[in-house]
């Protein structure tokens, strides 16, 4: 009698155990909801920015078609890009639009998508202003963003410089360092290629691109959790994402937001920096 009861009781652990795994897992509750919950900020042009009140961009356009072969709908939860990675980590939304360049630190936390641009760094400097060459920030006022790869890139390529720049300062968001620039407080910005060349073509008059881009070679992609639950919503992200390159999609969504495409591999197993 005592054996029957224990085999019982063992069958119900399992049973109770599969139940657990299954209601855990990330793919089958958004599909179960009928949305996937994208978290961003809107303040990184041009993947993420508003215009003329609007929400737009690359990650729009993406998430876009990703919501259309899910047969779900996005809701966009946007905030400051300093709280977009830990709102990941404490379930506010279920992926990151952002997005974030891939590194070898956050790639030990989240798990990424196929990467969807490059990310290497650049220099984006008053146009009347005598900086050339990225050397030329050397003894000027300079700044990037709080929390980014590519404040961490300027810091390590500033401390190779005879002449460190005067000051770096850090922003909650690029619009700021872009603003900044255009009031005269600072002379130049470090942020990825694609981004500077969207805002200097916005507005040549004020900006220009410095040339050439400084930073290891590196990728955009979309942040999501780590944790073996949320392996089948990547695993779905991702294949739309390598079918959006297979068919072209991507690349026309490349050329409508940065006027140029990328080479880009499917996957960054090891990330440059």
């Amino acid at each position: 009698m005592r054996k029957h009861f224990l085999a019982a009781l063992a069958g119900a652990a399992v049973t109770l155990g599969s139940t657990v795994v299954a209601q855990a897992d990330a793919l089958d509750d958004v599909m179960e909801a009928g949305v996937l919950r994208v978290g961003t900020e809107t303040a990184f042009a041009p993947f993420d920015f508003i215009d003329a009140g609007t929400h737009t961009g690359l990650n729009t356009d993406v998430f876009a078609a990703i919501g259309e072969e899910m047969g779900v709908e996005i809701e966009w939860i946007t905030l400051d890009w300093t709280g977009v990675l830990p709102g990941l980590e404490a379930g506010r939304f279920d992926v990151v639009a952002g997005p974030a360049t891939i590194t070898k630190e956050r790639a030990e936390r989240y798990r990424f998508s196929s990467p969807i641009a490059e990310a290497t760094v650049a220099i984006l400097a008053c146009a009347d202003c005598d900086i050339e060459a990225p050397e030329d920030i050397a003894g000027k006022p300079i700044g990037s963003a709080t929390g980014t790869a590519q404040l961490k890139q300027l810091q390590e390529f500033a401390s190779t410089l005879d002449t460190p720049p005067t000051e770096i300062n850090e922003y909650v968001s690029f619009n700021e360092s872009y603003a900044d620039i255009a009031a005269g407080r600072i002379e130049a910005v470090a942020n990825s290629l694609p981004n500077i060349a969207f805002v200097a073509q916005q507005r040549p008059e004020v900006f220009k691109v410095v040339t050439p881009a400084f930073g290891t070679p590196t990728y955009f992609g979309y942040p999501g959790r780590i944790e073996p639950e949320f392996a089948t919503l990547m695993d779905k992200i991702d294949e739309i994402l390598l079918a959006m390159k297979e068919d072209g999609r991507m690349a026309e969504l490349q050329e409508k937001w940065f006027g140029t495409t990328f080479d880009m591999p499917d996957y960054v197993t090891e990330p440059n920096i």
